[in-house]
């Protein structure tokens, strides 16, 4: 799917991935638009996580190619084009470093040749705080904070970073119910600022509100489209292994 200028702001074309012996991608094409949310869709083992690192040059590709913001995931990283919130087990969280030193590091691409922070950095920072409600605790090491305020702080600095692309996984693991209605509320505006936005979820109750279209995955791309399509039971059936009559809400006659 493509945005208002025609060109996709997110591009897999036919990407493989294998650990080994595992085939953890098969054939993935997947094409996103500016300006919008998208929830990636799928059980534990789908190959989510691996397909975030893919989007983002992290690992290497068996087959197939990767476009964001019209080059390749590399580029797109140097310039501060692409954003990732990780999972929260992917965070060193006892590293001695503060909630505004995490954010700042969103402007890193945006530095001189000194790497040292000017009067507009600072300000970048301390607007996306402000987004996030985390200015009180700008201070604080980021293993000091719950679990919901780390995962904004990691959209903050996404937002200071001013990713035109931001890749989201599972942000919503282990959140408080405000950082959840504020990650999604800033989701929405980012989305509405021209931004694109994939986001992994369990959460299949706040996908309408969440995102304008879905990706199911298990391993390659069962469907993609609109959101009301892909909760419809036939394909969560395929989604999650589930017999369909028990995705309906029914059972054997």
């Amino acid at each position: 799917m493509s945005g208002p200028g025609g060109a996709p702001a997110l591009e897999a074309d036919g990407v493989t991935v294998r650990y080994g012996d595992v085939l953890a991608l098969d054939g993935v094409t997947l094409r996103l638009g500016r300006g919008t949310v998208c929830g990636l869709i799928g059980m534990n083992g789908s190959g989510k996580s691996t397909l975030f690192k893919a989007l983002l040059g992290m690992v290497d590709l068996t087959a197939g190619t990767v476009r964001v913001d019209g080059g390749t995931p590399a580029r797109a990283r140097r310039r501060g084009a692409v954003g990732y919130v990780p999972q929260t087990e992917a965070v060193d969280w006892a590293f001695p470093v503060s909630v505004r030193d995490v954010v700042m590091m969103g402007r890193y691409g945006h530095l001189g040749i000194t790497r040292r922070p000017r009067p507009a950095d600072h300000e970048a920072v301390e607007a996306a705080l402000e987004r996030v409600e985390l200015t009180d605790l700008a201070d604080r090491q980021i293993g000091q904070l719950s679990g919901g305020q780390r995962k904004r702080a990691f959209v903050a600095r996404g937002i200071a970073q001013d990713a035109r692309t931001m890749l989201l996984d599972e942000p919503f693991a282990g959140v408080d119910k405000r950082s959840e209605a504020t990650i999604v509320r800033l989701l929405r505006e980012l989305a509405a600022d021209g931004r694109t936005v994939l986001v992994s979820s369990h959460d299949l109750h706040a996908l309408p509100q969440l995102a304008d279209e879905a990706v199911l995955l298990l391993r390659r791309v069962l469907f993609h489209g609109s959101v009301a399509e892909a909760l419809e039971p036939d394909n969560l059936a395929r989604t999650f292994g589930l017999d369909v009559s028990d995705a309906r809400g029914g059972g054997a006659a």
